[in-house]
């Protein structure tokens, strides 16, 4: 009491109904740092230091930001923490593009503390509870290409009839030929789902030893174009040895999840600290593949992932803490950024591996670190990371940031967002190119296997099967994939999310790079041309054609057969008169 006495706090501004008035105020009151709230915006010799409103009844969106806005110019330079009530039904797009410094979403006393705390000393709150309305319908989907056809249509069937056989056996049947015939079935319809994976199946079976459960997607999952199939290890009902169904699962895009965003600080600094325990969080969770393609990443140890996403964040501080003492920028910038970036890959491989391990090789402890180090190629550019500018004059320097064709200030959430959404994929994409390089070490030093691999990689088989599969993915996106994404100026980016790495595809002009495709991409882009020049002349023709034949089949064909089937009856009407005449 003493210290409020001799210094009194800050005064804040609060604007709620009478009722959640007195509530608030009792819950500010109390904090030890001895707040001075009133309701009063014409007492005299008011100065807040931060403003709080508090709506029980949301009005309009118009009229919420109009208000917010008024607020905000009336007791500037104040901030504002924005109160919402449970099921206020705002989208998340709109509350993250309000003027408010703070939004907090039915807060419990200890929040709303700690918020007007981080406000007061110039940070930001954002804490949006997940949406809780009901789902938006799926959009129509195209029909199915000819192999998710197949792989879904097979195994619904493959499913379907394994659980009949599952359902005949249990109980056992009395009759031992009866019992014998169905286990004979039941391995068939095994070997047949097999051979249906092996054709049409994902990529992540070419190298899963376990069987799976596949689940169907809900109509409308998204484009045939954009499917992907994602694998879910599940048991099965008894005796169906976990046989399931395929789950489409489409492109991502940013759901309507919770958003909770705090900064402590709106500088370069503070942004880059908020991103970095929003990252370190979700790496510490041992992030699963959902991005629907197959990653190097996988074959690593779990344990092992999360380390080198750890190392990763740990060596990007380390390098922008060098960038920013260089105090450089514009295209030094960037040639700085590109020339550390092979020495940045190899100190987190350094730190994965642990600089004192040593394992067995050719009867020789060998030291895990310096072997992998002196052994991989860094020196790769990954062709689809982009332009790294916008992110690191951002966390270098605060600058504001392009986000959907609006120029927002670096302390933004939207602008927050979207530098963790490019932070996230240079995350992903770099753990990915030392994954593989990790994996080629191990097909050359068995013992490393089963210190930074997965069990099931343990075997030769499944390694160099994986292996494979990497390569030819690699391949098809090199000739076809990329080139059509160019063309379509679609740029695929990783996302790490809690627990998962998932995918989402961002619209930019890509003509730079398009141009810059060796002849044999730019015959796959020319062939997307002219399909396109040529679809509205095919189908005008085949139109004409259409309507052609339906004019021979009606003018002539038809009217050919009816006046032949008129003869043939007059003809029969003729002999039956002459029958009866005689």
């Amino acid at each position: 009491m003493s210290r409020r006495k001799a210094e009194p706090g800050p005064w804040l501004l609060l604007f709620a109904e009478p009722l959640q008035r007195e509530g608030l105020r009792r819950w500010l009151e109390d904090d030890p740092a001895g707040y001075r709230v009133t309701a009063d915006p014409a007492q005299e010799g008011l100065s807040p230091r931060l403003l709080i409103w508090s709506v029980t009844s949301p009005p309009p969106a118009e009229r919420l930001e109009a208000e917010a806005r008024q607020l905000l110019d009336r007791w500037q330079p104040a901030p504002l923490l924005l109160l919402l009530p449970e099921g206020h039904r705002y989208p998340q797009r709109l509350l993250l593009s309000l003027p408010v410094q703070g939004l907090l979403e039915q807060p419990e006393p200890s929040l709303l503390r700690q918020s007007v705390a981080t406000l007061l000393a110039g940070g930001r709150v954002v804490e949006i509870a997940p949406a809780s309305g009901p789902a938006p319908p799926p959009p129509e989907r195209p029909p199915l290409g000819l192999g998710e056809w197949l792989l879904v249509s097979g195994l619904q069937q493959i499913d379907a009839e394994l659980r009949t056989c599952s359902a005949l056996l249990d109980p056992l049947p009395a009759n031992p030929l009866t019992q014998l015939l169905l286990e004979g079935r039941r391995r068939e319809l095994r070997a047949a789902r097999s051979l249906l994976l092996w054709l049409w199946g994902p990529l992540q079976m070419a190298w899963s030893p376990g069987e799976a459960a596949w689940e169907p997607a809900a109509p409308g999952a998204g484009s045939a174009s954009a499917a992907r199939f994602k694998l879910r290890a599940s048991p099965g009902p008894k005796g169906s040895a976990g046989v399931g169904q395929p789950m489409l699962h489409s492109e991502s895009t940013p759901g309507q999840g919770g958003v909770s965003l705090t900064l402590r600080q709106r500088t370069a600094d503070g942004i880059w600290q908020a991103l970095r325990e929003r990252l370190s969080q979700a790496a510490s969770l041992g992030p699963n593949n959902r991005s629907g393609e197959l990653l190097a990443f996988d074959g690593l140890h779990p344990d092992r992932r999360i380390d080198l996403l750890l190392a990763l964040l740990e060596q990007f501080e380390l390098l922008r803490r060098r960038l920013q003492h260089q105090e450089i920028g514009g295209d030094a910038l960037i040639l700085a950024w590109n020339e550390l970036q092979p020495e940045l890959r190899r100190q987190a491989l350094r730190r994965m591996a642990g600089s004192y391990v040593q394992l067995p090789n050719e009867g020789k402890l060998r030291p895990v670190a310096d072997t992998l180090v002196g052994s991989a190629d860094f020196d790769v550019i990954d062709p689809e990371l982009p332009d790294p500018r916008a992110m690191l004059t951002t966390l270098l320097q605060a600058r504001p940031l392009l986000v959907e064709g609006r120029l927002l200030g670096p302390d933004e959430p939207q602008a927050v967002l979207y530098l963790e959404m490019l932070l996230a994929n240079w995350l992903v994409r770099s753990a990915e190119l030392i994954s593989a390089e990790v994996l080629a070490a191990c097909a050359e030093w068995p013992e490393l296997r089963r210190y930074l691999l997965r069990p099931d990689l343990l075997a030769t088989r499944n390694l160099e099967r994986l292996r494979n599969q990497l390569n030819s993915q690699q391949r098809w996106s090199s000739w076809i994939t990329r080139p059509v994404q160019l063309y379509e100026s679609r740029r695929p980016l990783f996302r790490l999310e809690a627990g998962a790495i998932d995918t989402i595809t961002l619209t930019e002009p890509r003509d730079r790079e398009l141009r810059q495709l060796p002849w044999l991409q730019q015959l796959v882009t020319l062939a997307l041309e002219a399909r396109d020049a040529l679809a509205p002349q095919v189908q005008s023709l085949i139109r004409a054609s259409g309507d052609l034949v339906v004019v021979v089949l009606t003018q002539v064909v038809g009217r050919a057969i009816g006046l032949v089937g008129r003869g043939i009856a007059q003809g029969m009407g003729r002999s039956l008169g002459r029958t009866e005449r005689s």
